[in-house]
């Protein structure tokens, strides 16, 4: 049984379906905000549901096996972990008390598609080493927005109350000049004030668009390029007893298809 587990799991063929019910259930989770879709298909697009959660859940159970009784192999990783909460939260009735922690869990059915491709999870593991070292950009971002925050107060407060009447509103005004949107109608109600006002505005996208933005970028560059030599490194290392029978089988159904190829050529 454990054997057979593994042989399932491990095929190319099992993980491009469990992609593709993935993908699936996206779609059904779509179809199910059209209030026509609903009134037309409701047990069509509920008898998918549950046909997609079910082989979710022998997914899971087929994975455990095939490590069992390692079960560290199988919840030592965070991926596994995800969909395994991810699965057993789904199993939760769509009505009563849990039935909004239902409906997220059936969203959360989508986010497996990262944990299911591996470049997704590169990135999203490069996203989590980043953030540390994105806290001292976000950290200098705060220091400009607070300083620009209260120039423009004291500047532009009795010209325009409504975007610099206080802290909080001069800094969600420069929250929307640093997004780049219309940021130069508020510029030019400035420079109806006082024409230098330009100064103000243009060093401020300066410092915090274009300055910020790109230490935000070389920050996740740089862990990129460590997060893909983590992996060639783990590439490297030796393999494990079963490892190494998933590649020999493998090889052995690549052979045996190579050999009922060549027999049923003409001679």
């Amino acid at each position: 049984m454990k054997n057979f587990c593994l042989r399932v799991v491990s095929h190319a063929a099992f993980e491009r379906t469990i992609i593709g019910l993935i993908l699936l259930n996206g779609v059904i989770l779509g179809m199910e905000t059209s209030a026509e879709m609903m009134a037309n298909y409701d047990y069509w697009l509920l008898l998918a549901n549950n046909i997609i959660l079910a082989v979710f859940v022998v997914e899971a159970v087929m994975k455990i096996i095939a490590v069992a009784p390692r079960l560290n192999l199988y919840f030592g990783s965070g991926w596994n972990l995800f969909d395994f909460s991810v699965v057993v939260l789904s199993l939760l009735p769509e009505t009563g008390e849990y039935a909004m922690i239902a409906r997220l869990a059936r969203l959360l059915r989508v986010m497996r598609l990262i944990s299911t491709i591996p470049e997704l999870r590169l990135i999203v593991a490069t996203l989590v080493r980043s953030l540390p070292g994105m806290m001292h950009v976000i950290m200098l971002m705060g220091v400009i927005f607070y300083i620009y925050a209260i120039a423009g107060f004291h500047l532009f407060n009795e010209h325009n109350p409504e975007l610099w009447g206080s802290l909080g509103i001069s800094l969600l005004t420069l929250f929307r000049v640093v997004t780049l949107e219309d940021w130069t109608d508020v510029m030019y109600n400035a420079m109806e004030m006082n024409p230098l006002s330009w100064m103000y505005f243009v060093s401020f996208v300066i410092m915090g668009t274009f300055v910020v933005i790109n230490l935000f970028i070389a920050v996740v560059l740089n862990n990129l390029d460590e997060a893909k030599q983590e992996r060639l490194a783990e590439m490297r290392k030796p393999m494990t007893k079963d490892e190494l029978a998933k590649e020999l089988r493998a090889t052995q159904e690549a052979l045996q298809r190579l050999q009922n190829s060549l027999e049923r050529m003409p001679s």
